[in-house]
């Protein structure tokens, strides 16, 4: 909502553009990119960027039918996430903020954060310029997952690209992302979409919702020992991996979730260490 049509870095010009093949993603909407970050300003003294962001949320409101929805809010820098640095984890996410001065918040915190020592040492260990680069902020309505998973089109393990590898867990994807937790993993066929091998995990932690973030909880014992995905599930985020791969054009690092038993495309990023 009311931005320019420039650089806006990989992830939004990605979700952007994903949308446009009828993949299943969250509703949200993209904030302008900016080079103010590392400076502690505030959004709310830009007065046209702040009533912009107030407009966008009001509309995400209405098209999730809900007065303040829970959102998601991540960082999307030009550079980031491109064919040979993925900056997975260098800047920063919010997740389950509510309201849109939360919002504003968040997205400040996103600006900040390339100039993070991480972002920092990042860039320099990929021999990228030094100086802070301009960022946009997605913003997308956040999905309660019953589980979540990592999913690579190719077998970053054995170098094979006709299988796929999903990882998965109960909850919020942080705790596969983050490694608290040993995953479920899948390995799937691409030349027959068959279950080549899967090894269940006794998954003790899991990412939950708490009121203005998440934080780590015990797995309900019933659930530990569990597969977190059954085969249909395992079998439809490896076709969504591979037609991800298929319409990018490279090998993909996907990250989704299941909620009330409906797949969600969280995030599609090049996989950079094949």
């Amino acid at each position: 909502q009311g931005c320019q049509p420039e650089p806006r870095g990989h992830r939004a010009s990605c979700s952007t553009g994903l949308l446009s093949h009828h993949f299943c993603l969250r509703p949200g909407y993209r904030g302008r990119r900016d080079d103010r970050s590392g400076h502690g300003r505030s959004i709310i003294g830009y007065t046209l960027l702040y009533a912009q962001l107030t407009s966008a949320y009001q509309l995400l409101a209405e098209l999730c039918h809900l007065p303040e929805p829970s959102v998601a809010v991540r960082s999307s820098a030009v550079g980031e996430d491109s064919s040979t640095a993925s900056f997975a984890g260098q800047h920063d996410t919010y997740l389950n903020v509510k309201g849109v001065e939360a919002v504003a918040q968040a997205v400040v915190g996103c600006w900040q954060s390339v100039s993070s020592s991480l972002a920092e040492e990042y860039r320099r260990q990929q021999g990228l310029s030094q100086d802070p680069p301009r960022i946009a902020v997605l913003v997308q309505r956040l999905v309660s997952a019953d589980l979540s998973a990592v999913v690579f089109s190719a077998n970053l393990v054995t170098g094979n690209s006709n299988e796929v590898v999903i990882n998965a867990n109960w909850g919020l994807g942080e705790s596969v992302v983050g490694g608290t937790v040993t995953p479920d993993t899948y390995v799937i066929s691409k030349v027959d979409f068959t279950v080549t091998s899967q090894d269940i995990s006794q998954k003790d932690r899991m990412t939950v919702l708490v009121p203005g973030g998440t934080q780590e909880a015990d797995v309900p014992l019933a659930l530990q020992n569990l597969a977190s995905a059954d085969q249909n599930q395992a079998l439809e985020m490896a076709r969504l991996a591979v037609e991800l791969e298929r319409t990018m054009g490279w090998p993909v690092d996907v990250e989704c979730a299941y909620e009330d038993g409906r797949l969600y495309l969280l995030q599609c990023r090049p996989i950079t260490t094949l």
